[in-house]
């Protein structure tokens, strides 16, 4: 399988499809396969880059300090991409937001959805499942840890299990207990970009948000589409924070022209 490798182990990826260069970026509680259904849409116009963030899917954790923006950097100098259309689910996104920052000549145009922000007051709902989760890892019940992920990023704050699409929460189980098993190790080796201002972001910007998901994000991606120039909201009705699973016919929609329309 292609791997990108360096000193600190080694990022796996995916390219499928042929035109210009889409890269996604998943979620922390996922990787590059959170994208399958959405993926057969975009191959049919462009080249569509998928990877797993280090110690997420096939990559595994880092071996020493890194930063998920040089990551993504290397990556595209392997690839030969100078400059691409970025799109970003979650922590995806804020990777994606670090990254235009970071290279903004190495960005066309920029997707977010429901991507968290560094300066943002957590509400007491996310603090408990913090706590929750913090508390089943340390007692090593990882299925626990697994468990109370799913019920607030998958489910949902507002919805029955019922409601969630068969079958998602199976596709998301071993991801997400890779995630969790690794998460030590990748925040203690994770290093932080270097700050930036929104404001400075000149591409074309689109910021998604689940309509069933924490209020939380549904804030936060107001306040990315407020503070982000010339940037359009779109909110999804049947979605709760991983809207490329709950809704990817619905966003390969949007994604679809909003990427077809920008450089």
């Amino acid at each position: 399988m292609p791997a990108l490798a360096d000193d600190l182990g080694h990022l796996f990826y995916t390219v499928t499809g042929g035109g210009p260069p889409v890269v996604l970026v998943h979620a922390g509680i996922a990787d590059h396969r959170m994208w399958d259904a959405v993926v057969p849409a975009l191959a049919e116009r462009y080249t569509v880059i998928r990877y797993d963030l280090r110690g997420f899917g096939e990559s595994p954790p880092p071996t020493g300090p890194f930063r998920e923006t040089d990551d993504l950097r290397r990556l595209l100098d392997h690839l030969g991409h100078e400059r691409v259309r970025l799109v970003g689910a979650s922590w995806g996104g804020r990777v994606a937001v670090d990254f235009a920052l970071a290279h903004p000549g190495r960005v066309g145009s920029l997707a977010l959805f429901a991507a968290p922000r560094p300066d943002h007051r957590w509400s007491a709902e996310v603090i408990a499942c913090d706590e929750a989760e913090a508390a089943a890892l340390e007692a090593g019940d990882l299925d626990a840890a697994v468990g109370v992920n799913l019920d607030m990023w998958l489910r949902g704050p507002v919805r029955d299990w019922d409601d969630v699409a068969p079958g998602l929460s199976d596709r998301l189980r071993g991801p997400l207990r890779t995630a969790l098993a690794n998460q030590t190790v990748v925040e203690g080796y994770s290093q932080d970009p270097a700050a930036g201002d929104l404001a400075s972001i000149s591409v074309p910007t689109l910021v998604g948000v689940g309509r069933l998901d924490v209020a939380d994000f549904q804030d936060i991606a107001r306040r990315y589409a407020e503070e982000i120039p010339g940037a359009t909201l779109v909110e999804f009705a049947t979605a709760a924070h991983l809207i490329a699973m709950d809704a990817p016919a619905e966003l390969a929609a949007v994604l679809g022209p909003f990427l077809d329309g920008t450089p």
